[in-house]
């Protein structure tokens, strides 16, 4: 299994998302989805402790919650990565010291643990000075609540300047990033911020994986879309989106294997990417995600990708 930057967090290739727990996958469907992956060798799933405010009647943390009970079930913690994040939570918001320390013992409620193997920040907060965000985490760590931690949709300026505080201030450093990075989303991440990645020795764990589901080859013209993704899948078909595709269907051809599974594995194979993180509403789903976790791809492979999906100026 491949390891998050130097710690001692072997992972497996594919980090199971937890978003869809409690939203569009409901208790039972989420445990099947757990066991499915856990019986295929996966042991990273993430989660928030926002995840699903977004819903009438919920308040964040659902998500966590079944992953919680689905730990306890299962009787085993220390074979599992645990990763959920701090900040989304409406009553939750940002990261000064008392939120982040809140929100941690909140978190470890609801997943039943005594520790969270990779914690978030789920975004940057410039309300807060670094110092007091990192001192926070870093208490976290020296307590042995959380393993290691990470940052999420960082830009690269504020991430390159946050582990500069942790080495001046003898902090728990960021170990990742967790970035909006796919076969469709490239500019944002191939440049200085994947530079900062690179330079520190920080691993990628990259966020829809699939882009909102349009990297499944189900968001075509003429096909009917549904789905609380589909708007935003769709926005990607236009001509590049089109090019994408018919790439995706060559490569899917060559080796026997569905379009899914073809976009984790370009994901899988980019510098820096240790794990792509993806979710899926069914146990049928993940079978492609594990595919994709499985797939090794060819350089004529990755060329035909690569120029289809080459970013175009605005």
């Amino acid at each position: 299994m491949p390891r998050i930057a130097d710690t001692d967090l072997d992972v497996f290739p594919l980090n199971l998302g937890g978003n869809v727990f409690g939203w569009t996958a409901d208790e039972p469907t989420s445990f099947a989805i757990l066991d499915a992956y856990a019986d295929a060798g996966g042991n990273f799933i993430d989660t928030a402790d926002s995840y699903s405010a977004w819903l009438p009647g919920h308040v964040g943390g659902e998500s966590e919650a079944i992953i919680g009970r689905w730990l306890a079930r299962r009787g085993r913690r220390d074979d599992v990565v645990i990763a959920t994040k701090v900040f989304g939570k409406p009553d939750r918001r940002g990261l000064s010291a008392a939120n982040i320390a809140a929100a941690a013992d909140e978190s470890l409620r609801r997943l039943g643990t005594d520790h969270i193997d990779l914690y978030y920040a789920h975004y940057d907060d410039p309300d807060v000075p670094l110092e007091e965000s990192l001192a926070a985490f870093d208490a976290l760590v020296r307590a042995g609540k959380v393993r290691h931690v990470a940052a999420s949709n960082h830009a690269p300026e504020r991430l390159a300047e946050a582990l500069a505080v942790s080495d001046r201030e003898g902090l728990a450093r960021y170990v990742a990033l967790q970035p909006h990075y796919n076969l469709v989303e490239r500019a944002a991440y191939e440049g200085p911020l994947r530079d900062v990645v690179a330079r520190e020795g920080l691993a990628t764990l990259p966020y829809y994986a699939l882009a909102k589901g349009f990297l499944t080859g189900k968001y075509r013209d003429g096909a009917a879309a549904d789905g609380p993704r589909a708007p935003g899948a769709l926005a990607y078909l236009d001509d590049r989106g089109r090019a994408v595709l018919d790439a995706l269907d060559v490569t899917a051809g060559a080796h026997g294997t569905s379009v899914t599974a073809v976009a984790i594995a370009w994901l899988a194979a980019q510098p820096t990417v240790v794990a792509p993180i993806a979710s899926a509403r069914t146990v049928e789903q993940l079978g492609a995600l594990l595919d994709g976790a499985r797939l090794r791809l060819d350089e004529a492979d990755l060329r035909r990708l690569d120029a289809a999906s080459e970013p175009r100026p605005a």
